[in-house]
């Protein structure tokens, strides 16, 4: 009898979690006291810029992020290459991003120098993560301990940075680099370790290129359309009402983020045992899809009633009370995580079954839908419509499209199964599920 998680993957995964636990929660204080600090105002000028490099950051990757650990996981042999190749084609990728958003920021916020400065600072981000990708080699080897170890240490360093700054009162320029330079910290140590524990010498391959963007290639624009429904509804907020309403706005969106470690690391952690249960059982990979399926829906759901509930204390302990703007649209967001890392979670179907290919369809339909009830529901009733729309957007995005769309009907019947808690309840047991599945 197969378990589906067994100690290396609870101790991988556990590293992860705790790691991104005090990580959150070292990001949690030190943005409640930036927020604070800088006002709904420049905390939206800094949130306008975060979301034009969230819009970018498919195309920096151009969807090599999305296949690097079952590619590493296939042909160990080759993981320098794999590494290597993959980081240079998204360093040349993040500089024409950089650029574009300095051009974009040029013409549609013409006089707004503070805006372009920001945005500039800002977009090195870009830059520096690119060499994260380096993680997804200690994912493919279950060794999140030590890209653990090394991130929690940067947002050490961050966090203190960003103290200093508040200490010394500095102006929101001296902000808006600090997570760029969080990602070069993590980025160089990466590095480090990835060479003392063994990893092969990076080198780039033309031959290895082509097979990553053949295998990417289907990420890249449905990876633009989450994109443009992840981050459009505040860049359209900052147009259409101005820079308090977006951080208002992004107060609330970051709000729902404060567990977002707990569904990515589990995520992150089943990921290369699902492929491997693909290769070896289709009863068992199902099995774990399940499972998985199951265990992200039931704690999405209790994280959606606790915002739903206590919204208002929530934002007023976080922010304080100039920013109870973002209060309802608290209440209506809480509930898309659930659907977001549905889609998380689908899309390891998706690559295992080689349907990559749908995903434009699906995103695609998504990004249209999102941005025609942007433009309809901002004006009507402000941010709050803006939730609605995101709410909407990864619902249909997500789930309803799978019934619409005939392939993906057997990945929507594993979601429909997993609401059965005897899944969530068969993990911890590791064995199999009540009613004889093995």
């Amino acid at each position: 009898m197969t378990k589906f998680i067994d100690f290396s993957i609870l101790k991988n995964a556990s590293w992860i979690i705790v790691s991104k636990f005090l990580q959150a929660l070292l990001g949690l204080v030190t943005t409640m006291l930036v927020a604070r600090y800088l006002g709904p105002r420049n905390f939206g000028v800094i949130s306008y810029a975060a979301s034009l490099v969230g819009f970018l950051m498919p195309i920096v990757f151009l969807g090599i992020n999305n296949v690097l650990v079952q590619d590493i996981t296939k042909n160990p042999k080759q993981e320098g290459m794999i590494l290597g190749t993959s980081i240079l084609i998204s360093l040349v990728s993040a500089l024409f991003c950089m650029t574009g958003i300095f051009v974009f920021n040029s013409y549609a916020n013409v006089g707004e120098v503070e805006t372009i400065i920001v945005s500039s600072l800002y977009s090195l981000i870009l830059v520096f993560q690119v060499l994260d990708l380096i993680q997804y080699w200690f994912q493919a080897k279950l060794l999140s301990k030590y890209s653990s170890i090394v991130s929690l240490f940067a947002y050490v360093l961050v966090s203190i940075y960003r103290i200093i700054l508040l200490i010394s009162q500095k102006n929101i320029y001296w902000f808006s680099v600090s997570n760029a330079l969080a990602y070069l910290v993590i980025s160089v140590s990466l590095v480090i370790l990835y060479n003392k524990l063994g990893g092969q010498k990076l080198s780039v391959s033309k031959e290895v290129g082509k097979r990553l963007l053949k295998k990417s290639k289907y990420y890249i624009i449905p990876g633009l359309m989450i994109a443009i429904f992840a981050q459009t509804d505040r860049i359209m907020i900052k147009f259409m009402i101005g820079d308090v309403a977006t951080g208002y706005y992004s107060a609330a969106i970051t709000t729902t983020t404060i567990v977002s470690f707990v569904y990515v690391a589990l995520i992150d952690s089943f990921r290369p045992v699902i492929f491997k249960y693909f290769d070896e059982s289709k009863d068992q990979f199902e099995l774990s899809m399940k499972r998985l399926y199951s265990l992200i829906i039931y704690s999405s759901l209790a994280q959606a009633i606790v915002m739903t509930t206590f919204a208002g204390t929530i934002i007023d302990i976080l922010y304080g009370h100039s920013y109870s703007g973002a209060i309802n649209s608290l209440r209506i967001i809480g509930w898309y995580t659930m659907f977001s890392y549905l889609g998380s979670v689908r899309n390891i179907w998706i690559l295992s079954m080689n349907l990559q290919k749908y995903l434009f369809t699906i995103n695609l339909s998504g990004a249209v839908l999102n941005v025609i009830l942007n433009l309809t529901l901002i004006p009507l009733i402000g941010i709050e419509g803006a939730a609605i729309a995101s709410l909407a957007t990864q619902f249909f995005s997500n789930f309803l499209i799978g019934f619409i769309v005939k392939p993906m009907r057997r990945n929507n019947n594993l979601i429909m199964s997993s609401l059965n808690p005897k899944y969530i309840l068969s993990i911890f047991k590791g064995a199999k599920p009540f009613g004889g599945e093995s």
